[in-house]
């Protein structure tokens, strides 16, 4: 039996084999990354002819701490999606808390939102659909270049079923779209995995707040509870895969008992612990030149040091779509790999400068924790840098710069 595929507009219809023309974008996975890729393209040319394929049917729940950063809500207004947040109040309060003992709970400059996975990529998608994509529910196995007659490159996938001049990946962190291409997963200690539930949101008489809670235990980890704002609060433990696997007890075991051990007033609900891996963005690929771009979680674009990438998914997935219609085919990669170059690459080397301190050197998060509580000015640098495109202040970017030379001095004597 065929795929079902469905469309509002005629000029959607998929690209299969034989004599039909090829797709002009063939996004593989529709979550985040991939609504805003179609989007975008679409917002560009009205015309194009893009289909979104997933394994699953939508609404779908998705493993994930629902934290939608501001800066993502921007990608999807300047995307023309201005409801998606609709039913939600912001949450403008994080509480940021060390094992040594350092704690800071400050008002931030812009408010986030916690919307669970299941409403938001619905929400996205219908979006995505409403502008003109078409949808269709398949497991995209495999793809291939093809050439010949001296015409543009295209891309088959799964024998030639679907064809298309561009293809994005966006297809989360095991894409298979990234295994198509030879490009490796992510090694142990650039993979973090984490335990996501549902509980009770806090009881108690303090404004509502997202709370992350760092251990010694695996260190770099930490524990978060992000209030839904309908009694519900989201809550979860991650760590790094390296560290998990040094760890005793069973992943299972050490992930759960963790939670529930740093989270002892917020039970979870039976049936909501789940299991994800987060690739980092420490070891994220270079992307590709070539007809085959990847986006989000599928181009390791995860944050080191809070786990956050649906602003990561929105904005590498808004700038791919643009790619595939502005520089069509082969030109593509090299278009899109600058575009999230300019976006994200000075903010990228940072976190991943950060990252690799803190989980070097554990009070160096103790300092910044405690700096923040005395500085707003910090605080909201620390914001950025965990939820947004932020940077390191120019002055602290040379200390920290420094240090990191010393530790690699002091590690060849």
């Amino acid at each position: 039996m065929p795929d079902p595929v469905s469309s509002p507009h005629p000029h959607a219809r998929p690209g299969a084999g034989g004599g039909e023309p090829p797709l002009d974008l063939l996004v593989v996975g529709g979550g985040p990354a991939g609504s805003a890729a179609a989007l975008r393209a679409l917002q560009l040319r009205p015309e194009a002819r893009v289909l979104i394929v997933d394994a699953a049917e939508f609404p779908r729940d998705k493993t994930c701490g629902d934290g939608i950063a501001p800066h993502g809500v921007d990608v999807l207004r300047a995307l023309g999606v201005t409801d998606v947040t609709r039913g939600y109040r912001p949450v403008d309060r994080m509480r940021l808390r060390t094992p040594g003992g350092a704690e800071v709970a400050t008002p931030s400059e812009r408010a986030t939102h916690v919307i669970p996975r299941e409403v938001f990529d619905a929400r996205l998608m219908a979006a995505a659909r409403a502008r003109g994509a078409a949808f269709a529910r398949r497991r995209v196995r495999a793809l291939e270049i093809v050439t010949g007659d001296g015409a543009e490159p295209v891309v088959a996938v799964d024998g030639g079923a679907l064809r298309a001049r561009v293809v994005i990946g966006a297809d989360g962190a095991h894409s298979a779209v990234r295994r198509a291409l030879g490009i490796a997963p992510n090694p142990p200690e650039g993979l973090a995995i984490a335990v996501r539930a549902y509980a009770d949101a806090p009881k108690d008489d303090r404004p509502p707040e997202q709370l992350i809670d760092m251990t010694d235990e695996g260190w770099p980890a930490y524990a978060w509870s992000f209030p839904i704002g309908d009694g519900r609060a989201n809550i979860g433990y991650g760590m790094l895969r390296s560290r998990l696997r040094d760890s005793d007890g069973t992943p299972k075991a050490v992930l759960h008992g963790t939670l529930a051990r740093m989270l002892p007033d917020t039970p979870a609900y039976e049936g909501t612990l789940r299991a994800h891996h987060l690739p980092l963005s420490t070891h994220r690929p270079r992307l590709p030149d070539g007809p085959v771009l990847l986006a989000g979680d599928a181009a390791s674009l995860i944050n080191p040091l809070t786990g956050e990438g649906i602003y990561y998914a929105l904005l590498s997935g808004s700038l791919a779509g643009q790619a595939a219609v502005t520089a069509p085919g082969p030109a593509a990669g090299q278009a899109y790999r600058r575009a999230l170059g300019r976006e994200l690459g000075r903010h990228l080397r940072h976190t991943t400068l950060l990252a690799d301190l803190a989980g070097r050197h554990r009070p160096l998060m103790d300092a910044a924790v405690r700096s923040a509580s005395r500085r707003t000015e910090l605080y909201d640098s620390l914001v950025e840098l965990g939820l947004g495109k932020g940077t390191i202040p120019a002055g602290s970017l040379a200390r920290l710069a420094a240090r990191r030379a010393a530790r690699g001095l002091r590690g060849r004597h």
